[in-house]
């Protein structure tokens, strides 16, 4: 049963022009790149509208990407702050632990005990690491470290995440 999983991911924000081709700078969302210049097609998404471009090019230093039909400076400036999106299979890769934050949103958390605590409603950067913002039951929002200590199984497939202890909620 894998009905939970996020199929299409934002991977990376589109930056400045860059050079007098068209080629825009490009931000991993990840921090890892290779994926992104293996591209061939992409869908940028900005101000609610989407629309798919062919990637021309892309290049490593700095990061970059050429797309079809965009092809000055004032074209490519038109593109800035859009977000690029990506079908899960060509998002960056995962390592063993690792999951991909749109996976994380919605899953119910539960306890040990299996009772049902809340939902996963955000995952945010905090420092040093990650934090889980779930909406309690009651409705009220709690953020969690997203580490090993606090959380136990996360299975994005099933849509249950396990909390470990119950008096991080306090």
């Amino acid at each position: 049963m894998v009905a939970f999983l996020t199929e299409r991911f934002v991977i990376g924000l589109v930056g400045l022009p860059f050079g007098l081709d068209g080629r825009v700078k490009v931000r991993s969302l990840s921090g890892e790149e290779e994926h992104l210049l293996k591209l061939k097609k992409i869908v940028l998404r900005k101000h609610g509208a989407e629309r798919e471009y062919a990637v021309e090019s892309a290049f490593s230093r700095p990061l970059s990407l050429k797309f079809a039909g965009v092809d000055s400076p004032e074209a490519a400036k038109a593109l800035g702050g859009g977000e690029i999106i990506a079908e899960r299979n060509e998002a960056a890769p995962l390592r063993e632990g690792e999951f991909y934050i749109e996976d994380l949103k919605g899953l119910v958390v539960y306890a040990a005990e299996s009772e049902t605590i809340g939902r996963i409603s955000d995952i945010l950067e905090g420092g040093g690491s990650f934090l889980a913002e779930i909406t309690l039951v009651s409705g009220e929002k709690r953020l969690v470290p997203f580490r090993s200590e606090f959380f136990g199984d996360i299975d994005p497939a099933r849509g249950r995440a396990e909390l470990l202890v119950r008096w991080i909620l306090e």
